[in-house]
């Protein structure tokens, strides 16, 4: 992969994605230029399109990785060989704990979401409903073995629990008195809490 030209060994691709998520962070995604990212990058327009055909690319990207991470996750948690309520509690933790680490991420996407074009918005849609159907098998995995409450539709207790997650950028600080595990923990057991019959 093509390297930086002032001598940083990440690749041109990963300098681009770190300065345009501390920027579009900091600015907002409309308040920045993509010269402000390239010249933050220490790349040139040229190098910027030869990865990214657009900002708009760029956006798409900062959080498509993350989903892509919580995808592999869940589906190791999903098809390990574990109890339901090993695997629902170990996937509920993780989602916080990635969310967490890729905050920046995060309220850069639901803050900036509906500046993407309508197909980038369409494959983000589809790969966040891919991430909460597979959530969501788990809980109706357990519902139907008898081993959580079927009281609540399984739909929304992913939703409950999603909200929790999505809500972590507006509150969630790092210096904070609780750790990203920590924080991680109570929700899981919150949500099995709430799945107990």
């Amino acid at each position: 992969m093509p390297r930086t030209t002032d001598g940083s060994e990440a690749p041109v691709p990963q300098r681009l994605l770190a300065a345009a998520t501390r920027l579009f962070a900091e600015q907002g995604y409309d308040r920045t230029s993509v010269q402000e990212i390239v010249e933050a990058a220490g790349v040139t327009k040229g190098a910027l399109y030869h990865y990214f055909g657009s900002k708009d690319d760029l956006l798409h990207e900062v959080y498509a990785r993350v989903l892509r991470v919580q995808q592999e996750r869940l589906d190791a948690f999903a098809d390990a060989d574990e109890p339901i309520e090993k695997r629902l509690r170990g996937a509920a933790a993780d989602v916080v704990v990635t969310t967490i680490e890729n905050l920046d991420d995060a309220m850069i996407f639901f803050r900036s979401m509906h500046h993407l074009s309508p197909e980038k918005n369409k494959q983000v849609r589809a790969a966040r409903r891919r991430y909460h159907e597979r959530f969501r098998a788990l809980v109706e995995e357990g519902q139907e073995a008898g081993v959580f409450s079927t009281a609540t539709p399984a739909d929304l207790v992913v939703d409950y629990h999603f909200g929790s997650v999505h809500h972590l950028s507006t509150w969630y600080r790092p210096d904070g008195p609780m750790g990203a595990q920590e924080v991680a923990d109570h929700l899981a057991d919150l949500l099995l809490r709430a799945l107990r019959p």
